[in-house]
């Protein structure tokens, strides 16, 4: 009757390996360490920068205790760990130096930071400590507020823009084009005239919307973007501000940053360890600028030097492909960009296509007229230096629209596209909420938090020890295999820890516990009506189990509702909240029940159970 089949315990002893392997590295000592992050927009951290990390060091001599690669997109770094302090900063010196062309000009940063020593068979097998939030950890924290109107009014300004210069370009006559609110407005003599335009349109730009109105003698035609057009433009411009950030964030040397957007237009930027406010304001608002000049094609490739560079031209050397002179004459900035995204060209190959706005394409048109077949260079300028991030060949006249064909790959493409879209930020912020914690306070909050846990933890095992005995004991070992396996699931998925976090730890074991007194006094009452001690222990976890999922469930629902709607803090809760819910259903009824089937499920004839007292009402006490 009380005995768990072997495949059970067998569920269960894994869960307690694989619960005590995700834990353990919370529990390591930090190891000096270095952190390689990206110094450039065009430089990406990949596998292949391991590689340049490992023989660096070997070149210098220099042991380390493993490399790396950590993080993902923007955020992607390179982390070595070292023994000593004095090995951490000759291989900073070492890969300073040989990872950089130009020292004054980085490809890559290197930041001395600490991490946790976990051996390297348990990073292989994904187990890693988990993060702890700015509460814990000290740092800075930013809510901003983006202007995705802001982002929706360039889009419009664009399509005005642009809409002048197709109807032009196709002889289309019109009696004026105005911008109205979030539509622009094309008025016309004719109907004839206004089906031309809504041709022309129509096939120039597959995001538009175009209704027929009148306003008095004239015809018009409002011209809009598609609600999912309008919607693109907004998350764009909110995406492409992140990832500026995350390029300007690693400038100030941060291990483990926090930009992630928060609702439709906000985004929290959180830089752990840095308290110097001031500089962090001055780095995340810089502006970068992204400027298109044509390719001298006065001087031979191959003959580029000093004394043959004309006066109103240039000389990059650092440009792909070799050097390459360009015309101080600026084509385009940025600022005419409304738009790029990876595409593909008329051969089905990688491409990015480029929507101009304002007097762009006119400029566009006049420079490009002319030099056919030569090429064209698009540099982006941070901090004074110019980084050249494609140089084509022009194929053709350009206007409101083209192509930068031959990328190579789709994610070459894609990394174009985003690099023009995020020279500058798309649209303005705000900072709306600014916090700055101490290390001490951090290291001070952990200290509480584990000590308010532990004190928890310790109090409800001599109560339920006192009150129920032996199967109180066997309730606070399911307790502490209900945190093992809310610690493992923290860590495995890298869930950011907080002070709510802590909070919502402490719940869980009071929750936890509840289920076990549920069905301790269920299989009291079993026992009060006269059932045998087998029979009451099977009816007590059987019948006891619809009332704890009842109640779980319905406080998983409001877990989930705070997960949804709720933000920050609120949300980091509902997180934890919510795991230690499904481990505490887990751990009271099924680890539970294995312990108690493993002690008495063996015993034929058992006559009683170490329960605690068994009150029966107006009979004398029962044991």
């Amino acid at each position: 009757m009380n005995r768990y089949p072997v495949w059970k315990y067998v569920v269960i002893v894994i869960a307690l390996v694989l619960g005590a392997l995700y834990t353990a590295p919370n529990y390591f000592v930090e190891s000096p360490a270095l952190q390689v992050t990206t110094g450039k927009s065009t430089v990406k951290v990949t596998s292949a920068t391991i590689d340049q990390v490992e023989n660096a060091l070997k070149m210098e001599r220099i042991s380390s205790d493993g490399v790396s690669l950590d993080g993902s997109g923007a955020s992607t770094s390179v982390r070595a760990r070292f023994r000593t302090t004095d090995e951490q900063f000759k291989a900073k010196l070492a890969l300073e130096r040989d990872l950089n062309r130009d020292p004054t000009d980085p490809d890559y940063i290197v930041t001395v930071n600490l991490i946790k020593n976990v051996p390297r068979w348990m990073q292989v097998l994904g187990a890693l400590p988990m993060n702890l939030g700015l509460d814990l950890r000290g740092g800075v924290h930013f809510l901003m507020q983006v202007d995705v109107k802001a982002t929706a009014e360039t889009k419009i300004k664009g399509i005005q823009a642009g809409a002048r210069s197709l109807l032009r370009d196709n002889n289309v006559r019109h009696a004026g084009i105005e911008r109205v609110g979030q539509t622009v407005e094309i008025k016309f003599r004719d109907a004839d005239t206004r089906a031309k335009a809504r041709e022309v349109l129509g096939s120039q730009m597959q995001d538009l919307i175009m209704t027929d109105a009148a306003d008095g003698a004239d015809l018009k035609l409002v011209v809009g973007l598609k609600p999912e057009a309008l919607k693109r433009t907004m998350d764009e411009g909110v995406k492409q501000n992140i990832a500026a950030l995350s390029k300007r964030v690693n400038e100030l040397g941060v291990s483990e940053p926090l930009i992630q957007q928060q609702g439709a237009d906000r985004i929290v930027v959180q830089l752990p360890g840095v308290q110097d406010v001031a500089r962090a304001k001055d780095i995340i608002g810089r502006t970068a600028t992204l400027e298109i000049r044509l390719v001298d094609d006065t001087i031979v490739p191959g003959t580029e030097s000093s004394a043959t560079i004309p006066l109103n031209s240039e000389l990059f050397t650092a440009a792909q492909g070799g050097p390459l002179v360009l015309s101080k004459d600026v084509v385009l900035t940025g600022d005419y960009i409304s738009g790029a995204v990876a595409s593909l060209d008329s051969n089905h190959n990688p491409a990015v296509s480029v929507d101009l706005n304002g007097d762009g394409p006119r400029k566009m048109r006049e420079a490009t007229r002319d030099h056919i077949g030569k090429r064209m260079a698009m540099l982006l300028k941070e901090k004074g230096k110019y980084t050249i991030l494609s140089a084509p060949t022009i194929q053709s006249e350009l206007g409101t629209h083209f192509q930068v064909t031959g990328m190579g790959t789709n994610e070459k493409a894609a990394e174009l596209a985003l690099l023009l879209r995020s020279g500058a930020l798309s649209a303005p912020m705000e900072v709306i909420e600014e916090r700055v914690i101490g290390p001490q306070l951090g290291a001070e909050n952990i200290s509480k938090g584990l000590m308010s846990t532990m004190y928890g933890f310790v109090a409800i095992g001599i109560f339920m020890i006192i009150y129920y005995q032996l199967f109180g004991f066997f309730s606070v070992l399911a307790l502490a295999c209900n945190l093992l396996f809310l610690l493992a699931l923290l860590s495995r998925m890298q869930i950011t820890l907080t002070l709510p976090g802590i909070a919502a730890i402490a719940l869980a074991l009071g929750m936890a516990i509840d289920a076990n007194v549920l069905i301790n006094e269920r299989i009291r009452e079993e026992l009060r009506s006269g059932n045998t001690p087998q029979a009451s222990i099977a009816a007590g976890f059987d019948r006891a189990w619809a009332t704890i999922l009842d109640s779980n469930v319905t406080t998983l629902i409001v877990g989930l509702a705070l997960w949804a709607f709720g933000s920050g803090p609120v949300q980091g809760f509902a997180v934890v909240h919510c795991l230690g819910i499904l481990t505490s259903m887990f751990s009271a009824v099924f680890v539970s029940r294995g312990v108690v089937n493993l002690w008495y499920g063996r015993k034929k004839k058992l006559s009683s159970i170490a329960i605690g007292t068994v009150w029966t009402p107006g009979l004398s006490v029962k044991k």
